[in-house]
């Protein structure tokens, strides 16, 4: 290229980039809205406070793929809508699903079952398993098991059999274990325990062999009823049948016999447990702090506590309902403080009168300041603990 054509380059260059720079500039311009991510929509849903701005943003939110695959938000959506009773709003949400080609995959179809019979609609349940051969999803063991658990989430324990029978039958399906066991729970929950011991050989004879969850059911409805000659005999089956007893198995007859005011033998159970290379558990502890505290023995049911913090179990609502009374009514005031301060602090929601009792044995040995503070803390809280108030408030 020749110096003059490369000056004209140059130039032309200059003139391009002299047009850009003094053309008319925007001046101030208005800040694009950054679009909300998905985990930001889903955790608004969760915080929505609106019924039914929750169901219009739930149905709205469905559209994504990503969205539908999220069960937390499905299962605390239906939980919040069967606690306030909105069961059509339910049905507007869960019908809705079945415009989505996910429908015609079984496990999300089950998924939906199971929803319904968790909110007590198991009539929705039955009929949308009905459905899944016009929305092109086969139906299987899978979701004819879900089906009948939707009956033991629905507390309508006595259809379970009905269902059994007539659907096997009709399916040509052939049961498995967990249909059994499902039956069986239904039958347990009912207190209709010869029932479940005739679905166990009814099992067997068919071929299919009960399970640790199959005996533990029985065993813990028999030591729950009290019937500790029953449970021993089928916790002697269970063993007899090469099955080892879990912690569920022990803490099933724990619960028994705490229940039944023999705290003593329980401890010797949880030696037991130990010695059998097993480990108690937060049911364990809870089952002995209680125990301790139905005998007014806080001095054992603060050793178990103090326990069961060093095990790293983290204290439930079961754990502080049943010790900060206990501590209290022993003349500890500090510790039962400490307790509702820690039940607090960590969102753990339980009675507002155990921690009311707290409240007002405060005010009584004028503590008013720590009493005060106490109950603005509980109120900053979002759960019931707004209900919580100083003796000298009005109703």
């Amino acid at each position: 290229m020749s110096s003059s054509s490369a000056s004209s380059a140059a130039k032309s260059l200059c003139r391009i980039f002299s047009k850009r720079t003094t053309s008319k500039p925007v001046i101030n311009p208005k800040p694009t809205k950054p679009t909300p991510t998905h985990k930001s929509l889903v955790d608004k849903l969760f915080k929505e406070k609106n019924l039914s701005t929750l169901v219009k943003k739930f149905i709205k939110c469905s559209e994504n793929p990503r969205f539908r695959g999220h069960h937390n938000i499905y299962e605390d959506t239906v939980r919040r809508l069967a606690s306030a009773k909105k069961f059509s709003c339910i049905e507007q949400v869960l019908e809705h699903q079945k415009k989505y080609e996910d429908i015609t995959t079984e496990g999300f179809a089950m998924r939906l079952i199971s929803l319904y019979g968790k909110a007590g609609m198991l009539d929705h349940a039955s009929k949308l398993f009905d459905e899944l051969p016009q929305l092109k999803c086969q139906r299987t063991l899978k979701s004819f098991n879900s089906l009948l658990y939707a009956c033991v989430q629905s507390k309508q324990f006595d259809k379970t059999e009905k269902l059994f029978r007539e659907l096997s039958s009709s399916l040509s399906l052939t049961p498995d274990i967990v249909s059994y066991n499902i039956v069986i729970q239904a039958f347990s929950e009912m207190g209709s325990l010869d029932s479940a011991e005739l679905m166990l050989g009814e099992m067997e004879s068919n071929g299919v062999k009960p399970n640790l969850i199959t005996y533990n059911t029985i065993i813990n409805r028999f030591f729950h009823n009290g019937k500790f000659s029953d449970g021993e005999r089928f916790w002697a089956r269970m063993e007899e049948s090469g099955i080892v007893p879990d912690v569920i198995t022990y803490n099933a007859k724990i619960k028994g016999l705490v229940y039944g005011g023999k705290i003593a033998e329980a401890v010797e159970l949880v030696e037991q447990l130990e010695s059998s290379e097993l480990e108690p558990n937060h049911v364990t502890y809870n089952l002995l702090i209680e125990g301790y505290c139905n005998d007014g023995n806080s001095d054992e049911a603060k050793t178990v506590y103090d326990h069961m913090l060093k095990t790293n179990y983290v204290p439930n609502r079961t754990t502080f309902e049943a010790l900060i009374p206990c501590i209290y009514e022993n003349g500890d005031l500090d510790l039962a403080l400490k307790l509702c301060l820690d039940s607090v602090n960590s969102n753990c929601l339980i009675d507002v009168g155990v921690l009311q009792v707290v409240v007002d044995g405060l005010a009584k040995v004028s503590r008013i300041e720590e009493a005060k503070n106490f109950v603005k803390l509980a109120r900053s809280k979002k759960y019931n603990n707004s209900k919580l108030k100083m003796p000298s408030e009005d109703d």
